[in-house]
């Protein structure tokens, strides 16, 4: 079956965190914007820096999947998310596997591996944002909330799994 080339407005997905984040008495601010598929696009729809961007990827090590919050800004460093996991390899998930997992595209998917019963790791870098920003199982709606919030509705262990910048 082809999939839609987006998720517009709210989704099941969106439903569900936003009920998730209202039953923990969690504040977050609801933003509705054009279309985004990338997370520079994101952070302009979004008047935000893109280094509040919480991107969320799902990545398969072993026969386990694991969702990570990232900052929009960096980049997974293979090596050290190996060393995290306990594994020889580890990939992405395919654009299949992530909407059989999540129900999102990817572009859309929520920073919540928790609901989709994924453990969730939380990159050290995003600890120097305050607030974050993340879209919401949608590519038209996207959250705003404080970055500890975020960690304590997803149960992120937090890490340090981001390739170190070259000199």
């Amino acid at each position: 079956m082809e999939q839609p080339p987006h998720q517009i407005g709210e989704t099941d997905t969106t439903r569900k965190i936003l009920e998730h984040l209202t039953a923990m008495g969690i504040v977050f601010e609801k933003l509705e914007h054009e279309v985004v598929t990338t997370s520079e696009a994101a952070a302009g729809a979004r008047a935000s820096r893109l280094e509040q961007g919480a991107k969320a990827l799902i990545v398969k090590a072993g026969d386990t999947f694991y969702h990570l919050i990232v900052s929009a800004a960096k980049r997974v460093d293979n090596n050290k998310l190996r060393k995290i996991l306990g594994v020889r390899k580890v990939r992405f998930a395919t654009p299949d596997e992530v909407m059989a997992l999540t129900g999102c595209m990817p572009g859309a998917v929520p920073p919540f591996g928790n609901l989709f019963g994924l453990k969730v790791y939380m990159d050290a870098a995003l600890l120097d944002e305050d607030t974050v920003y993340f879209n919401c199982g949608s590519h038209t709606v996207s959250l705003r909330m404080g970055r500890a919030d975020l960690e304590r509705a997803t149960g992120a262990e937090t890490a340090d799994f981001i390739r170190a910048k070259s000199a």
